[in-house]
C-alpha cells in the first residue's frame, strides 16, 4: 500500500502597515510585498537573490531567461518579469500559493514572457526540457516550518547546474542552523566546483544566499563595482552594499 501524500499547508497572509506577508499555515514568513510598491523586492535576502546580475553584461539582461524554483510571494518572479523584462518561468508545487500570489500579491497573468507552472522543482531540474536554457536560476524551497531546504542533495544541485547556460548562475537561499548551511554549501561546491561558488554573509534573520556559476568567473573588484553601480542606478537594488558582504568561497 502506498504512503499517503503529505497534505500541502494552508496559505494565508498578514498585513503589517504597508507590508503584506505570505504564510504557509504558520507564523514563518514565506515572502512579502510593499502594498504601495508591489513590483519591488522588499526583503533583504530576496534582493540578494538578484546578485547574479553582477556576473552578466547589464545590456544582455532582457534577452535572458530567469527561472524560480519556489514561487514564495512572487517577488523575484514579478521583478524579473516587470523590471528586468526577462523571459520568466516559475515552478511551484502548491496550487494555493499560485492562487494567493494572483489574488493578494499582484502576480500578473501568464503572457508571452511569463509562465507560472504547477510542478515539482526536483522533476523540473532533472528533466531535459530546460537543460542549458536558464541564465538565472533562483532556488528558494522551504516547507511551512522553514527549517531547512526541501531539496538539498548534491544530485539536485548537479541537475540545477545542467539547467544553466554557459554563463548562467544559480542563487540559493540557505536558511537554518550553521551545520545545515555548511552541509548545503559543501554539496553545492561538489556539484559546481568551489571555484564557481560565491557566498554572502548571513542576513540578520539568518538567510545566507549562495551563488554558483555554471562557468567560474573571477572579475576584478573594479569590474564588480562598475556593475554594482549600474545595477543600483538602473534597477534600484543595493548592489554596492552587496560587495561588502559577498566573497568567493575558494
Amino acid at each position: 500500500m502506498s504512503a499517503r501524500p503529505t497534505p500541502l499547508p494552508e496559505v494565508n497572509f498578514s498585513d503589517h502597515g504597508d507590508i503584506r506577508y505570505l504564510h504557509l499555515g504558520t507564523e514563518w514568513v514565506q515572502g512579502s510585498m510593499r502594498l504601495d510598491d508591489p513590483f519591488s523586492i522588499h526583503l533583504e535576502y530576496v534582493q540578494r537573490m538578484m546578485a547574479w546580475l553582477l556576473f552578466v553584461d547589464p545590456a544582455s539582461v532582457s534577452k535572458r531567461h530567469a527561472m524560480q524554483l519556489g514561487l514564495g510571494a512572487a517577488g523575484l518572479t514579478k521583478f524579473c518579469h516587470r523590471h528586468l523584462r526577462m523571459k520568466t518561468t516559475a515552478i511551484e508545487l502548491n496550487p494555493q500559493v499560485i492562487a494567493a500570489c494572483r489574488l493578494w500579491f499582484k502576480l500578473p497573468r501568464d503572457d508571452s514572457r511569463l509562465s507560472v507552472i504547477l510542478g515539482d522543482a526536483a522533476e523540473v531540474a532533472a528533466h531535459e526540457h530546460w537543460r542549458g536554457a536558464i541564465d538565472a536560476l533562483q532556488v528558494d524551497l522551504y516547507d511551512h516550518e522553514a527549517a531547512a531546504p526541501v531539496l538539498d542533495s548534491q544530485a539536485f544541485y548537479a541537475d540545477c547546474r545542467r539547467l544553466l547556460t554557459e554563463d548562467g548562475c544559480m542563487t540559493v537561499n540557505l536558511f537554518g542552523r550553521s551545520s545545515s548551511y555548511e552541509r548545503s554549501l559543501a554539496r553545492i561546491c561538489s556539484a559546481f566546483g568551489p571555484d564557481a561558488v560565491w557566498s554572502f554573509r548571513p542576513t540578520r534573520e539568518g538567510n545566507t544566499i549562495v551563488l554558483a556559476l555554471r562557468t567560474p568567473q573571477l572579475p576584478t573588484r573594479a569590474e564588480l563595482m562598475e556593475r554594482a553601480y549600474t545595477i543600483q542606478q538602473r534597477w534600484e537594488l543595493p548592489a554596492v552594499k552587496w560587495l561588502r558582504v559577498l566573497k568567493s568561497v575558494e
